[in-house]
């Protein structure tokens, strides 16, 4: 009975093993820690935004529309929660990544309306911030590509024979990722390097 039982614990074992329950749990937990880096990065981001709009408006308080529109997008990413589900849902994220997209949106605006500002560009503080700036986008860029392969690997193995047997009987579904199109632009940083200084007319 004993040899039995073994027996069937090791064809139990081996079958789990091919039928990709394996390969479920490990890309599983590969995304989520890819999705931890991403917010990890877009806090980071969240968190340069006041000292860089409180430094413009120093310099350029009249821009009120541009840094208007910078804290309001920021308080729309800041008013979605990113809940473990958020990867789950496709509506969660596609409502996530738009309201992302839209504070990258408003950051090129400020940065192309600084330009304007030859003080504004000479002071050390806006010129720490926009380097921290650029490397946090770059880091926004590279955990998403992370991300991105994660969630690839993971669908492909829900979509692909024999393991989608086992995806239907656990539950597994495919993810939602990151747009092609909204990808292209998010890999590439915002300038913020600027030209020769030229006057406000």
């Amino acid at each position: 009975m004993r040899k039995f039982l073994a027996v069937l614990t090791a064809l139990l074992a081996s079958s789990l093993a091919g039928c990709g329950y394996n390969t479920f749990q490990t890309n599983d937990e590969l995304i989520k820690s890819s999705w931890s880096e991403v917010l990890n990065q877009y806090q980071r981001r969240a968190d340069l935004i006041p000292n860089l709009v409180n430094t413009v408006k120093g310099f350029a308080a009249q821009e009120k529309e541009v840094l208007l529109g910078v804290t309001n997008a920021r308080a729309k990413v800041g008013g979605i929660q990113a809940t473990p589900e958020l990867i789950n849902s496709p509506e969660a994220f596609a409502r996530f990544q738009a309201a992302q997209g839209e504070l990258s949106g408003a950051l090129s605006r400020l940065l192309v309306v600084s330009e304007n500002y030859p003080q504004l560009k000479s002071d050390a503080n806006f010129r720490d911030l926009q380097a921290q700036l650029e490397g946090t986008e770059n880091r926004i860029a590279v955990a998403r590509n992370r991300y991105i392969k994660a969630v690839q690997a993971y669908n492909v193995t829900v979509r692909s024979f024999p393991s989608n047997l086992t995806a239907m009987i656990f539950g597994y579904k495919t993810k939602p990722n990151f747009t092609v199109e909204n990808e292209k632009e998010v890999s590439k940083p915002p300038k913020v390097e600027f030209g020769p200084a030229q006057t406000k007319p």
